[in-house]
């Protein structure tokens, strides 16, 4: 599969760019960025040419990785699906449902495969222990928090849409994608508040019985920095796994999934119908933190 690169940011460098090279069933076979002068440099690290067309980059491949502000990627993923590419996409899909929902709708129509890319659901053990709560039952309640010190310390991740959108946007995501297989939909937002800097609390009422809290947080000191879910209920308690094996490495089994799901013409469980679903959620909680 001959796959391209949309974007030149520090993810792109660190993630995307080494993940789609070091892959064994992909071609990287070209980067588009806005920044031109940048594209052109991360191309050339990795002998592939630059595109200053995204059409063009559209025509010449299969797929497209995207690495780039919510608000941007929307607007290109649903053109890529449209060009008929397969899309590897970044979280959150979008800052909007209806942006989320012009994506999935391209993606359906035209045929072509989607994967989100949620990091904890491409890691094994994490993976693994999602799949093994999802057929426990009774689980009365769950807690997750995700912590990070992105403005707090020297963070190449410190960009202008994550100092916008905050904790909710960027790691509300991932809270998401590991509690939803396991707790079932959000039926009802139920409560949202502040708290320090950019952080969010937030109660949610699932499909399958349970509640759930949320705090997520950028502004997080760097020594209380990380991620942790505890779930709760007739089976006793259980904590999500560390997954610490690298970005790299999960992009890489998210590029498997694309893969099946393009060679087999079935759904993956993070495509863009389930990336538009956490977009929904986290727009419900933060129209209760605006009002």
């Amino acid at each position: 599969m001959r796959i391209g690169l949309l974007g030149t940011g520090p993810w792109a460098r660190m993630a995307h760019a080494p993940a789609l090279s070091g892959h064994r069933e992909l071609d990287f076979a070209g980067v588009w960025g806005r920044r031109p002068e940048a594209a052109k440099e991360l191309a050339e690290r990795y002998g592939v040419p630059a595109y200053d067309d995204v059409e063009a980059l559209f025509a010449d491949v299969d797929a497209v990785a995207v690495a780039l502000p919510p608000q941007v990627q929307a607007a290109l993923a649903a053109r890529a699906a449209s060009a008929g590419c397969h899309l590897l996409l970044d979280k959150p899909l979008a800052p909007t449902p209806e942006e989320g929902r012009a994506v999935a709708d391209a993606a359906r129509e035209a045929g072509v495969a989607s994967v989100v890319f949620f990091t904890t659901r491409f890691q094994p053990g994490p993976a693994a222990w999602i799949a093994e709560q999802a057929a426990v039952p009774g689980w009365f309640t769950a807690r997750a928090e995700w912590l990070g010190a992105v403005f707090t310390s020297e963070s190449p991740f410190a960009t202008p849409w994550r100092r916008e959108k905050g904790a909710l946007w960027d790691v509300g995501p991932h809270a998401l994608s590991v509690l939803l297989p396991v707790l079932g939909d959000v039926r009802h937002v139920t409560a949202a508040a502040y708290g320090p800097g950019d952080t969010v609390h937030a109660l949610l009422d699932h499909a399958g019985g349970a509640s759930s809290t949320l705090t997520l947080s950028l502004t997080a000191p760097p020594a209380a920095a990380g991620a942790a879910v505890e779930l709760r209920g007739e089976a006793g308690v259980t904590a999500l796994p560390d997954g610490s094996d690298g970005a790299v490495p999960a992009l890489m089994r998210a590029a498997d999934a694309l893969l099946g799901a393009a060679h087999s013409g079935r759904p993956h469980a993070c495509d863009a119908a389930f990336g538009l679903r956490v977009t929904e959620i986290l727009a419900a909680v933060q129209e209760l933190l605006d009002h």
